[in-house]
Parts: structure tokens; C-alpha cells; sequence
């Protein structure tokens, strides 16, 4: 402990806590009044600390390293604006179950509501997006002031790990002068050594989180009815965990169940057994096939991101769903989940995996003949079309990939053309996005962090508006050894938007004005600026060759085409399944 001080000792009593309960890293933004905070971070040797100069790169950043680790990362600044820059991460990590601990300093309560600088109602600042919020206080650094920071340290690791739920927590923390380590005998009254020191390499206080267990008859029920169910579907998406990637597949060779995997579930790619992995999901799922219809459909992770296959499951009332919840989180925009268990994913899979007799399954066979058949002609519409395109990319991605890689995917069409066109490898990669609140903001500074926590080779897939958005995170670059490749898609404006049925309901002047929105971005420029290699694109094949350095990688593709590209690369996927005897139909 820095006894220099009652603000130092205070604040490395707080970091102390966090490095004993498991905080690995933590993003600092420079500022005054988080002075003893940002000091203490910054000097704890347990703690990576990573400055970032803008708040809002510096929540993303930290977002990202928690989203990669799958555990606590810690975010410090100073009081005012800073502290509200933070908001768009913490409700992210809050939509995202992403655990974050957000430090923010702040005014003694003598200098607030009175005129003084730098200072804003701080007080549940992020309304019910904190999983807890703390009004931490000021304090002396007696027995009490010291224990309680060392408490409220535990107390905010725990929340913030999943105590219920993972999530973001909130620290308010009041600090009056000397704000610096001046050094003040005598400020330091405390005399219990758990006071001064704590429990030595052990946190003051640990709580333990064992996942929750299916009771046995409700796992025998369950095996009893996928039993009896020929027509069932596993559907994998985003938040299902690393280790339930084999006890999954091992249900699906059980029941011959399909099981369609978004890349962010960890099953659509991997050493894992995927012999009954289904990634041409989206396409199948547009052509609605009578024949594939299922009667039942076990939910792991939140619902993929596919809009064509949510509606289609949606459309079928009769359909029993079963959604896999360890956390309570409630993922059921469609409200078509007749049962909820809270259970680890792992564990009940394994257990109905064990329960299930051997059988064949034609009509899984008939789901996998029907991916292969979508994905080949996916694969040779997209070959058919001329020029660049997302869908060409995000095919030839897939071929770029090396086990150990990480690949964070920015929110609007980016992630759907992944979803659609990325074909099923052996490649053992890890897929993140931000789709809780599902912004376009802060994409570059979540890649930035994800790669600087994990050391792991690390591609930025993003639109040019997401890029746009987020151009200062290109800083946070310098915190990362390992490189990251950015592939940004410039269709010179908001993509997506021409999907929308907007685009066909105002005039092309209004639908440029307020959708389209084309920046005119000069890349290479962008790139120049924060010291980055720049490639252009101007072949999929590209990709695989981009060098093993932050790079920024641009795909020039037209934006006004893209609706009749896709369509016409769909409409192959569907007339192959037509050619398998299906009875295509859809919306």
C-alpha cells in the first residue's frame, strides 16, 4: 500500500482488491481528479494499464478486452464530460453481459452543485445500465475508510463477474486535495494490519459463482422429448461459451440434430467435431422449405442475428423452443421460447448427450445436404458477380483465417454478411461483436482491446461508417503487440439502409440526406495519420496476403447495387434448394 497520502492510500487499497479478486487490465484517460486512482492502476503490477486519451475509445477498448477475456476490466477518468463519454460502453457491456468496472473520480460533495468546475451530477450517472452503482465517498484512511475501499473493491469484481448477472458496475469516487502523492505524515491513521494490507495475495472478500446444474428429471424429460423428436434444430448464437462447442456437437451426433452456428457462438469454426454445423442457415431460412420446418428447437445463446431465420421460426407456432439461460438474461425478442432452463450450456448438453440411444436422423441429413447444396451456390453466385462486394470478402475471410486469430465484426451489415456468407472451417478463431445495444460506435477501440488483453492476432471487419465513428480508436492501436488488420468495406455510406424499406418511400435527395450519408473518407490518408500500413483491395484472394502488421485494408464496393447483388446470389441458394425436391417458398 502507497502510504504517501490518505488519497494514495485509499486508492491503492481499492486497485489492490481489484488485482487480488482477478483484474488483469484497465484503460486510463488522463485527467486531474482521478489522480490516485489512475496512479494506483497504473503502478499496480498485476494490472496492465493502458492509457487512452478519449473516454469513449477507452470504454469501447476496455469493452473489448472484457468481451475477449471473459472477465473484469477496469475503465478510470476524471470527472464531468469524461464520465458521460463512458455511457455508450456501459450500455453496451450492460445489453452484452460484458463485465466492466467503471471508475469514475469526481468532486468532494462540499464542491458539487456549487459552480465548480469540471463537475456534473455524477450520482447514478448511468441510470440501470450498472448492474450496481457505489457512491464510494470520502473517507479518512483509518480502519473503516481503508476496509471499506477494499470491500467495495470485491463487492463491484463480483457483480461485475456475473454476481448474478456479468455486467458493468459504477464507482463514484470523491477525492479532495492533494489529489498528487504529496506526501502528508500522519495522514494514515489506520492500525489493523487487514486494514493496511488485506489478506496478502487473496482478495478481502471472494464470492464463488458455481454455474447452475439442471435438476435430473428436467434433463431426463428433456432427453426423453428430443427422443422422440425427429424434426429438432440446435441453433448456436452469440454468448454461448468456448467449452460448450464440443458437449454441443456431441448432442448433435446424439440426436441428429443440425446445428446452425453464428460465427460469434465459437461453432461455426474450430477443431471441434462439425459434421452437423450448418452455416448457410440464412439462405435456407429465405427460402422457408416446408420439408425443414423443425418440431422442436433446442436455443444455446442468444438468437443468431439472421432476421430471415427469426421470422421463420417465429412463423411457426408449433415449433416447441427451448432456451438455454444460465444468467437470467431473458434473450427472447420473438417471445417464441415455450420453456427457459437455467443450466450450464456445457453441462446439460453433455447430460443429454449421455441419455440419447444412437439413432439416424434423415431428416438432419436432409438439413446437411440442403447447407452444402445453399453454400455451393452461394459460393458460385458470389463468383458470378463482377467486381468487389462485401459478400466476395466476407467469403474469402474464411480463407484468411489461422487458428489463434481473433476477428471483432462491426455491428450493421458487416456482421449479417458474415452470418450469410461465411462458410464453416477447421480455422480455431474467435468471432466478437458488439451486439448488445448493437451500435456502430466504438468498433476500432473494442478490436484495440480485445487484441491488446488476448496478445492474439486480431481482424476489424467495418463499414466506413463504423470506421468513421470510431476513428479515434486507431490510437489505442499503439496499446496492441499483436497486429491488427482492419478491413474496412467502403460503400461510401450507410449500406444497410438500402435494405430497409425506406430506401423505396422517400426521394433519392432525402434517402442521401438522412441514410445514405456518403463521407467521401480518403483511407489512405486516415491511415497515414495514425502511422498505419495501407492496402487497397482490389481482389478477395487479397486478403490472405495482408501483412502481419496494423494495416488498414480497404474494399472499395458499390452501395446503390448491393440490394440486387444479394438478391440475385439468394436467389441461387434457392433455386438449389428447390433442385434438392424442397418446396421452396418465403415472404
Amino acid at each position: 500500500m502507497d502510504r504517501t497520502n490518505r488519497n494514495t492510500a485509499l486508492a491503492s487499497a481499492l486497485v489492490e482488491e481489484l488485482a487480488r479478486s482477478g483484474v488483469r487490465h484497465a484503460a486510463i484517460c488522463p485527467g486531474s481528479r482521478s489522480t490516485p486512482v489512475a496512479l494506483a492502476l497504473l503502478r499496480e503490477p498485476a494490472i496492465t494499464a493502458h492509457t487512452i486519451v478519449d473516454e469513449r475509445s477507452a470504454a469501447f477498448f476496455a469493452l473489448g478486452a472484457a468481451s475477449a477475456t471473459r472477465r473484469p476490466v477496469a475503465i478510470a477518468c476524471t470527472s464531468g464530460t469524461a464520465a458521460a463519454n463512458l455511457h455508450p460502453a456501459v450500455a453496451e457491456a450492460a445489453e452484452a453481459d460484458v463485465p466492466l468496472i467503471v471508475l469514475t473520480s469526481d468532486r468532494p460533495p462540499e464542491l458539487r452543485d456549487v459552480g465548480a468546475g469540471q463537475t456534473i451530477d455524477q450520482v447514478k450517472l448511468f441510470g440501470s445500465a450498472a448492474r450496481w452503482f457505489c457512491e464510494v465517498g470520502t473517507h479518512d484512511a483509518d480502519d473503516a475508510g481503508l476496509l471499506h475501499m477494499r470491500s467495495v473493491a470485491c463487492r463491484a469484481f463480483a457483480v461485475a463477474a456475473g454476481d448474478p448477472r456479468p455486467g458493468p458496475v459504477h464507482l463514484n469516487l470523491s477525492w479532495r486535495d492533494p489529489l498528487g502523492p504529496e506526501p502528508r505524515p500522519g495522514d494514515v491513521t489506520a492500525g489493523s494490519a487487514l486494514a493496511l494490507e488485506g489478506r496478502g495475495t487473496e482478495p478481502l472478500t471472494r464470492v464463488e459463482r458455481p454455474r447452475p446444474r439442471a435438476d435430473g428429471a428436467l434433463v431426463d424429460a428433456l432427453a426423453e422429448r428430443i427422443a422422440g423428436t425427429e424434426r429438432g434444430l440446435i441453433l448456436a448464437g452469440r454468448g454461448t461459451p468456448a467449452e460448450s462447442a464440443e458437449p454441443i456437437a456431441a448432442l448433435a451426433a446424439a440426436s441428429g440434430y443440425p446445428v446452425l452456428a453464428e460465427p460469434t457462438s465459437g461453432l461455426r469454426l474450430g477443431a471441434h467435431d462439425r459434421e452437423r454445423v450448418v452455416a448457410a442457415y440464412d439462405a435456407i431460412a429465405r427460402a422457408r422449405p416446408e420439408e425443414l420446418a423443425p418440431e422442436l428447437v433446442l436455443r444455446f445463446g442468444e438468437l443468431p442475428t439472421s432476421k430471415a431465420l427469426r421470422l421463420w421460426l417465429a412463423d411457426l407456432p408449433g415449433a416447441a423452443q427451448v432456451q438455454v439461460d444460465p444468467v437470467g438474461s431473458w434473450k427472447e425478442p420473438t417471445r417464441t421460447a415455450g420453456l427457459v432452463v437455467r443450466a450450464d450450456e456445457a453441462d446439460l448438453a453433455a447430460r443429454l448427450a449421455e441419455r440419447l440411444p444412437p439413432r439416424a436422423n434423415g431428416w438432419g441429413r436432409r438439413w446437411l445436404d440442403a447447407d452444402r447444396a445453399a453454400a455451393a451456390a452461394l459460393s458460385e453466385g458470389i463468383g458470378a458477380e463482377r467486381g468487389l462486394s462485401e459478400p466476395a470478402v466476407l467469403r474469402a475471410l474464411g480463407d484468411a483465417l489461422r487458428d489463434g486469430e481473433l476477428v471483432y465484426t462491426a455491428s450493421s451489415m458487416p456482421v449479417r454478411d458474415q452470418e450469410a456468407f461465411l462458410p464453416a472451417g477447421p480455422a480455431d478463431v474467435t468471432f466478437l461483436a458488439n451486439r448488445g445495444a448493437n451500435g456502430i460506435d466504438g468498433t476500432v477501440a473494442s478490436a484495440a482491446g480485445a487484441a491488446a488483453a488476448t496478445g492474439r492476432p486480431t481482424w476489424l471487419v467495418t463499414g466506413d461508417l463504423a470506421l468513421h465513428h470510431d476513428s479515434n480508436g486507431l490510437a489505442a492501436l499503439r496499446e496492441c503487440e499483436a497486429p491488427v488488420r482492419i478491413v474496412c468495406l467502403n460503400n461510401d455510406g450507410g449500406g444497410i439502409f438500402g435494405l430497409l424499406p425506406q430506401a423505396a418511400q422517400v426521394t433519392r435527395e432525402e434517402f442521401e440526406a438522412i441514410f445514405g450519408t456518403p463521407l467521401g473518407l480518403d483511407l489512405e490518408r486516415l491511415a497515414a495519420l495514425y502511422d498505419l500500413e495501407y492496402r487497397r483491395i482490389e481482389r478477395p484472394e487479397e486478403l490472405a496476403a495482408l501483412p502481419a502488421a496494423h494495416v488498414l485494408a480497404e474494399a472499395r464496393v458499390e452501395r446503390d447495387s448491393a440490394p440486387e447483388l444479394r438478391a440475385r446470389i439468394f436467389e441461387r441458394a434457392r433455386a438449389a434448394l428447390a433442385g434438392l425436391g424442397l418446396s421452396v417458398g418465403g415472404p
